[in-house]
């Protein structure tokens, strides 16, 4: 029987008395062994705040003597909670008991969580007043702020729990303190919508700021669509400039079109800002006018007059690239608002059948990306992985559509993949990589964004290499040149794998939904290996990618023709000393490959050594040696 499992079950659970019986008879050292051991990373008392069992908790601390302080992970609204102390569990579930409970028994008001979130945050954050009441007046710091600089304040101004935000503010707050980003509590209030909290705080003194993407609150209002915060701002016109308030319509109107997909009230909102732009008795704000055009916006111009905004109501295409235009000037290639823009509306025609124009715009929202973002950034990787699954859905399509005769998605025929555009991609992909490398020191370059860029990386060359015979010869060349680049580069992801591992491992599918780019997949082996990469490489583990294809449940023939034609050694063991042949499930390798067949001299004569002659180091050359422990 597992006892920790048995403690922390009843302690979730709020079983009482199962926990009384299971340890009262027990020694004293082993109680507390027990209530300060963790499943699942949390301890009985974390489980016990976070749930709200009084009883259970009061038990644990009161009998067991549990450490107060000992933190574990926790969930909340499926996210999980690192390093989180039972008093933050019990401030965030809204649990005002036990939170006494904690607090009389001598809990720390001011813990913090592996993100430096508080107690008094996590009261914050869900709204419960009596909560971040009793905490305050234990002495809780309402100035705390979590990792990113935000504070108490800040986070119930953008979940509207005006009380709070009373209470906070009437025991001196800092009304404008920034985050790490430079937002304000103004910015949280104008990004929810929150427009009592913010007329509060513009009584006590807040100002208005820009962040670090150069946004003030009134912008913020613009994007998330909160036009009574946009409103209320033109009607207090000595808040914001006038150029700041026709930017906020424009800007206002390009969310009309994108978020509420409301045609007719973005051309009223940029009809109000032109008018505004050219008002009697002002001076004219007039737009910045450019002689480049973008070739994904179908080389749309941004309209500079009411004349020409009227030409609009006709075109509703035109209306969606003045959005994309307007965003683009107003936020900047920066916000991450531009390139999510121009990727929905590339969706949208995906859906529509206009392939090229989705490819157009996907390709113009990841060159903005590269040159504005760290390398291996999240949203990078999310356009790469949406060209993995457009490219998938095309040629899968197509092929469905060429064996049934019966159209496409929906009856409509999907037009053939344009080869040389998925090479763009792949030189993209490419250049993310060795960016990436080149910067170890960069917020990204952790392994794991390293690895998810490999397998990236790996989905899009693999629908080159399994429709090779559609590749024109300069394209086939072109292909293997960048993969000996992309070889060369040499990375190693989670684990150890190289990329001939990620090829060989069934977890690196990425378009799960379509057959034609499923891994482990032999065409991408053949040309990793033709292409120069070293055949018999190991992961931490001492896998070579033979051993990983060996669970791939089940190891095709293909793929095992694929490595050992590639001169990946069929006997070499592992660190748990295990074969290629001995880790095969429910497969013979005859099935697979003939051993004798691929099976060389030296290395029957090295299984030789390793069985008759140990120990063989000194009576063999040393430059022999690692090539006999392989085996």
């Amino acid at each position: 029987m597992d006892f920790k499992s048995v403690v922390y079950t009843a302690a979730r659970d709020g079983k009482l008395r199962r926990l009384k019986v299971f340890l009262e008879h027990r020694a004293r050292s082993e109680v507390l062994m027990l209530v300060s051991s963790k499943t699942n990373n949390a301890t009985p008392l974390v489980m016990a705040c976070r749930y709200g069992h009084f009883d259970v908790a009061e038990y644990l601390i009161e009998k067991c003597n549990a450490d107060i302080e000992q933190p574990g992970a926790v969930v909340f609204d499926g996210e999980t909670i690192e390093g989180a102390p039972p008093l933050w569990c019990a401030a965030a579930a809204g649990h005002l008991a036990v939170v006494k409970l904690l607090v009389r028994h001598g809990a720390n008001v001011n813990s913090i969580t592996k993100t430096n979130s508080t107690p008094l945050r996590a009261a914050c954050f869900d709204g419960h007043f009596d909560i971040v009441k009793f905490l305050i007046e234990h002495n809780a710091d309402i100035e705390i702020a979590n990792r990113h600089g935000h504070t108490c304040l800040m986070i119930v101004c953008y979940k509207g729990h005006i009380k709070i935000a009373k209470f906070l503010i009437g025991l001196k707050a800092d009304v404008n303190r920034k985050s790490v980003k430079g937002n304000t509590a103004l910015h949280d209030c104008a990004e929810s919508g929150s427009l009592e909290i913010m007329k509060l705080l513009l009584h006590h003194g807040a100002v208005i700021e820009v962040d670090s993407y150069g946004m003030t609150p009134l912008l913020a209002a613009s994007v998330t669509g909160h036009s009574h915060i946009v409103e209320y701002f033109k009607q207090h016109p000595g808040l914001v400039s006038r150029r700041d308030m026709v930017n906020a319509m424009e800007l206002l109107g390009a969310t009309y079109v994108d978020k509420k997909r409301d045609m007719m009230g973005a051309l009223s909102l940029w009809r109000q800002a032109m008018e505004d732009r050219f008002a009697d008795g002002k001076e004219p704000i007039l737009k910045p006018e450019s002689a480049k055009t973008v070739d994904a916006y179908n080389n749309a111009k941004e309209v500079l007059n009411l004349d020409e905004l009227e030409e609009l109501v006709s075109d509703p295409d035109e209306i969606r690239m003045q959005a994309l235009l307007i965003r683009e000037r107003i936020l900047g290639p920066v916000h991450p608002d531009t390139s999510y823009y121009v990727r929905y509306r590339g969706a949208v025609y995906a859906d529509a059948g206009q392939f090229d124009r989705c490819i157009a715009l996907w390709n113009y929202a990841l060159d903005m990306q590269q040159k504005i973002l760290e390398p291996m950034n999240p949203m990078t990787q999310s356009s790469l992985f949406s060209f993995t699954e457009l490219f998938s859905f095309m040629i899968s399509e197509r092929s469905r559509f060429r064996n049934s005769n019966s159209g496409g998605r929906g009856g409509r025929q999907i037009p053939p993949v344009a080869y040389d555009d998925i090479l763009n991609v792949f030189k993209k992909a490419l250049q993310e990589l060795e960016l990436g490398m080149a910067n170890p020191s960069s917020e990204n370059a952790a392994v794991g964004h390293l690895h998810r860029t490999m397998v990236l990386t790996m989905n899009i060359c693999c629908l080159l290499a399994r429709h090779m015979n559609f590749l024109k010869t300069a394209q086939s060349e072109r292909l293997f040149q960048l993969t000996k680049e992309l070889v060369k580069m040499w990375p190693i992801g989670n684990k150890g794998f190289t990329l001939l591992h990620i090829a060989c491992s069934r977890d690196s599918s990425v378009a799960k939904r379509y057959s034609v780019c499923q891994f482990p997949a032999p065409e991408l082996v053949t040309l990793l290996l033709k292409a120069g990469h070293a055949p018999n490489a190991r992961d931490v583990d001492g896998n070579t990618a033979l051993h990983v294809a060996a669970l791939a449940k089940p190891c095709t023939p293909a793929l095992a023709k694929a490595l050992v034609e590639g001169d990946v050694h069929l006997d070499l063991v592992n660190k748990n000393g295990k074969t290629f042949a001995q880790l095969l499930q429910d497969q013979k390798v005859l099935d697979l490959v003939n051993p004798v067949r691929h099976t060389s001299l030296m290395c029957l004569a090295a299984r030789t050594i390793n069985r008759h002659m140990v120990p063989y180091k000194g009576h063999i050359p040393v430059r022999l040696e690692s090539f006999v422990a392989m085996h």
